[in-house]
C-alpha cells in the first residue's frame, strides 16, 4: 500500500549525536520527512556521510532537495578542540561553510547550531547583538563557523545554545549526565565545580525550537540571522549534581563545592547566560524543568533501581 510521505523535507547532520537524535525524532514525529546523516555511528538508521567530503555532501543535498537543514554535527568538546585544532576547524568551520553553500544552491533554510561559548562570560545575559569574545578555541571555531555560514548563505539561522543534556546512550555524551556516577557512588567524596554558572538545556527543547523555527520560516522568509535558546535554571555543576541526587533520593553530602576557577583544560566563561527574548517574542520555545528532564534522562543508568522503583513508577 502507499505510504504517505510528508512533503516537507529536513536533513539533519550529526543525527547520531545527543542533539541530532532529538532533532531527528522531533521532525520525524511532526509530519516532516526527515533524513539524518552521521559518520562513525550512522548505519543502519542514518545515511553515512563524511561532511569533509564535499562531493558526498553535494550529492545528498541535491538528491534529497531538503527545505531545511539542521546542522548539529560539530566537535563540541573544548579540551578535544585544544588538542586537535586542525580537525576541529575542518569540521566546525570548513564543513559548515560548504554546507551553507550547498543549502543556498537548493534554496534550503540552514539552521547552524552554535554555542554560548562565543561569549567571554563577563557581562551576561547576552543578546544576539552583543559582541562575541570567545575564551577558548572551541568558542573561536564555532564563531568562525557562524561567520562562514552567514557569508556563504545569508538566509541562514544561527542558533546559539548552552550545555545540553537529554536521553544519552552513554553518560559521557553530556557534561551534565557524566556526573551521575560521582553522584551515585557516595562512598568517596567528589569535587564539583561551583564557579562556572551554567544553564542546562534539554535537547528535546532545542529540537522543538529548531522545528518551530523551521515551520515559522516556511511561512515568513524574514526569519533568519542569529537566535539564542537556553534553559532558564542557573546552576553550577555542583548544584546540578545536588539536584540530580535530590531527583533520585540519593545522598549529596559527599559532593564538595569547589569555588575557584578551574586551572586545567580550556578556559571557560564564568557566566555566558543567553538572553532568549528574541525567540520568545516570535512565540518560539519550550522548557523542560531540570529535575523532570534529568530524571527521565538518567533513570536507565540508576545502579540500584530496587528501592526507588516505588518512588517514580
Amino acid at each position: 500500500e502507499d505510504v504517505d510521505i510528508p512533503s516537507r523535507r529536513v536533513l539533519i547532520t550529526g543525527a547520531t549525536g545527543l542533539l541530532g537524535r532529538a532533532v531527528f525524532k522531533e521532525f520525524n514525529g511532526n509530519n516532516w520527512n526527515a533524513v539524518g546523516c552521521g559518520y562513525r555511528r550512522a548505519q543502519p538508521r542514518f545515511e553515512q556521510i563524511n561532511l569533509l567530503d564535499s562531493i558526498a555532501v553535494h550529492d545528498i543535498i541535491h538528491d534529497f532537495q531538503p527545505h531545511v537543514i539542521v546542522h548539529c554535527a560539530a566537535e563540541r568538546r573544548p579540551d578535544v578542540v585544544e588538542s586537535q585544532p586542525d580537525a576541529a576547524s575542518q569540521l566546525n568551520v570548513a564543513a559548515s561553510a560548504n554546507l551553507a553553500k550547498e543549502a543556498a544552491g537548493v534554496g534550503a533554510f540552514l539552521i547552524y547550531i552554535s554555542t554560548d561559548y562565543v561569549f567571554d562570560g563577563t557581562s551576561p545575559p547576552y543578546k544576539e547583538t552583543d559582541v562575541p569574545n570567545p575564551l577558548n578555541l572551541y568558542g573561536k571555531t564555532k564563531l568562525e563557523g557562524e561567520k562562514a555560514v552567514l557569508e556563504n548563505n545569508e538566509e541562514t539561522a544561527v542558533l546559539r545554545i548552552p550545555v545540553l543534556y537529554g536521553e544519552v546512550e552513554r553518560l559521557e555524551e553530556s557534561a551534565v549526565t557524566v556526573m551521575f556516577d560521582k553522584v551515585q557512588f557516595s562512598n568517596k567524596s567528589a569535587n564539583m565545580d561551583h564557579w562556572q554558572q551554567r544553564f542546562p538545556t534539554n535537547v528535546k527543547d532545542v529540537a522543538a525550537v529548531c522545528r518551530q523555527l523551521a515551520e515559522k520560516r516556511m511561512l515568513d522568509p524574514s526569519i533568519k540571522g542569529t537566535f539564542h535558546w537556553s534553559g532558564n535554571e542557573q546552576m553550577t555543576k555542583y548544584e546540578m549534581a545536588c539536584a540530580i541526587a535530590d531527583a533520585f533520593n540519593l545522598p549529596s553530602s559527599h559532593l564538595r563545592p569547589i569555588t575557584d576557577s578551574p586551572v586545567v583544560g580550556a578556559l571557560r566563561p564564568k557566566n555566558a547566560q543567553l538572553d532568549c527574548s528574541k525567540l520568545e517574542m516570535l512565540g518560539i520555545g519550550q522548557r523542560t524543568p531540570f529535575r523532570a528532564g534529568i530524571r527521565e534522562s538518567l533513570w536507565p543508568f540508576l545502579v540500584d533501581k530496587r528501592w526507588r522503583q516505588t518512588v517514580f513508577h
